[in-house]
């Protein structure tokens, strides 16, 4: 199995999973200040592409 493959699946199945169920939410940024669910959301977000980006360096790099 290559290297950097599950984080990537993790990061896809967070954000993929964070859009659908706060996507639009996210999208029209929500104006009330202090709003849990969606800082909580926006840091899955951030969570889920950090993995994405995180695996695709892994995968894509050079093995010695």
């Amino acid at each position: 199995m290559r290297a950097g493959i599950v984080p990537t699946l993790l990061g896809t199945a967070v954000t993929g999973a964070t859009l659908y169920m706060r996507g639009e939410e996210l999208a029209k940024r929500s104006k009330r200040r202090g709003n849990v669910e969606t800082m909580v959301a926006t840091g899955l977000l951030g969570f889920g592409l950090a993995h994405v980006l995180l695996g695709g360096i892994d995968m894509f790099k050079k093995t010695e």
